[in-house]
């Protein structure tokens, strides 16, 4: 799988994608991440990319011009372009999984007060991560990124992924580790029996009892 992302600060994901399991499914290549500072794609002379806002309003409005320049530099016939922002369709772990079927994404990152409506006629998608706002697109991308990498196949242990919260519209069951007791609080009994089969089925009840408690909307399909 191959991932650009387009965005004005490209030194906001270093960090990030040079630690735990991204960095070894790069090393390992498994997934090709790019960053392309859509800045180096003005044709102004200070390298602008934003303007005011026809009729006016407060802040400032990324501009089509960079912005398009930069997607055509790394668009191809298999690229799925998704724009970034608090509009766009909640963000959950189906479409996570989606994602990861795709040869190539590219994730456009906006910023200031917004960006020029022309823009959405070159995307495919629009995604949010949630009903709040960000200065800008950079911790959503990296958030999409961690979370279609890790499904990638041989990332992680296929049963990790299979597990994982929300993958069957339900939580994840409780897990622990050594000591057996820690400061009075033990292991659940079952889990220390060896019978396989008492286990998975403790396992599925547990996550029915702490979606119900947590997430019923999961239970109603509302996320779905």
């Amino acid at each position: 799988m191959k991932i650009d992302i387009l965005t004005l600060f490209p030194n906001m994901f270093e960090g990030i994608f040079r630690e735990s399991i991204i960095k070894r499914a790069i090393a390992n290549q498994k997934v090709e991440i790019n960053l392309i500072n859509f800045r180096d794609f003005s044709s102004l002379n200070n390298q602008q990319v934003d303007d005011t806002p026809y009729g006016g309003g407060a802040g400032m409005v990324l501009r089509c011009e960079p912005l398009i320049a930069a997607l055509e530099s790394v668009k191809t016939k298999d690229s799925l372009v998704i724009l970034l922002t608090p509009q766009g369709k909640t963000y959950n772990q189906q479409m996570a999984q989606s994602l990861t079927k795709q040869k190539h994404l590219i994730l456009i990152c906006g910023h200031y007060e917004g960006f020029d409506e022309r823009i959405l006629n070159f995307v495919d998608q629009e995604i949010s991560i949630g009903d709040f706002v960000l200065t800008g697109g950079e911790i959503a991308a990296a958030a999409i990124v961690d979370s279609v990498v890790r499904l990638v196949d041989e990332v992680i242990n296929a049963e990790s992924a299979n597990n994982d919260s929300f993958s069957n519209n339900l939580l994840d069951y409780p897990t622990y580790t050594k000591p057996r007791v820690f400061r009075g609080l033990e292991v659940p009994e079952v889990l220390l029996s060896g019978n396989h089969e008492k286990i998975n089925k403790w396992r599925q009840e547990k996550q029915i009892e702490i979606t119900k408690q947590k997430r019923p909307d999961l239970l109603k399909g509302e996320n779905k």
